[in-house]
């Protein structure tokens, strides 16, 4: 899946120990910092970038970015361009912007690239960044899919509060998909060399809309009406998902824009409404 962070925040940025709940435990007066390259797992591709703004307290939410590339491909500076527009937007926010271990043919991205997020998550609970655990999650195509999996399935104590998905698969036993070879050959690095008639149970596995629940955060999604990777089907497929469990959620469909690369006034109409949805609901 071609990576699209890159040219899709670029514009965005030209415009524009656990945390704990006793606020008697905060440090005073912190100063801003930022970590990089830090090792939150053994493996070399397991690292992260941190953001911490002054003064940040127990209750200082926290972005978390997920890259795409086809779960294959793509790293964290990939999207640093997001990094610098959401410290001018939100500069009380901490931002954790986080790598992974990407898929081979030989060693599928699921579940280990769900394991690192949620490793991830642990690492910052502890390293005593004096933040809360409220998290919203930003990702872009297999990093939108990635954001969402983990969001409606592996977070048991709910702490992801917000979830944006900017042109992710959602849905994998959508009949647009089922048997286009294209297609199945692009989801072996995922879930390995198996078709969905050989295994149709893993392929809802990994999908994020069959694991939405009255408890899924809310949910902003952004896509392209000429997107040759992900049909408009996967949107309105978990969108439906949604408003069937009560939860909030914003769909956003460009009808002329394709996998992220759409034109300035699509890009300035994406960007103020996801920074409307985050502002009002995270």
């Amino acid at each position: 899946m071609k990576y699209i962070a890159s040219s899709l925040f670029a514009l965005l940025f030209l415009f524009g120990c656990g945390s704990d709940d006793d606020a008697t435990q905060d440090q005073p007066n912190l100063p801003a910092q930022t970590l990089t390259d830090v090792s939150y797992g053994p493996d070399a591709e397991q690292k992260l970038d941190v953001y911490l703004p002054a003064d940040r307290t127990s209750d200082t939410k926290v972005f978390v970015l997920v890259h795409g590339g086809g779960w294959t491909e793509g790293s964290r500076t990939d999207m640093g361009y997001v990094v610098p527009a959401l410290q001018a937007e939100f500069p009380d926010y901490a931002i954790v912007n986080l790598d992974y271990r990407l898929g081979t043919d030989t060693s599928p991205a699921f579940p280990k690239q769900i394991d690192d997020i949620a490793l991830a998550i642990q690492f910052i609970q502890n390293a005593g960044y004096q933040i809360s655990d409220d998290y919203g999650f930003i990702g872009v195509s297999a990093g939108a899919h990635l954001s969402l999996l983990y969001s409606y399935k592996y977070d048991p104590d709910h702490e992801v509060k917000a979830v944006c998905s900017i042109v992710g698969p959602t849905d994998f036993t959508d009949p647009a998909y089922i048997g286009n070879p294209v297609f199945e050959y692009g989801l072996t690095p995922l879930i390995g060399n198996v078709s969905y008639d050989e295994n149709p149970e893993l392929f809802a596995e990994v999908s994020p809309a069959t694991h939405v629940s009255s408890e899924a955060p809310v949910t902003v999604m952004f896509y392209g009406g000429q997107d040759p990777l992900i049909p408009v089907s996967q949107a309105t497929r978990l969108k439906s998902k949604l408003d069937e469990a009560g939860v909030y959620n914003e769909y956003y469909l460009y009808p002329e824009g394709g996998h992220g690369d759409w034109d300035l006034p699509t890009m300035i109409d994406f960007q103020t409404k996801l920074i409307a949805f985050f502002e009002a609901r995270f």
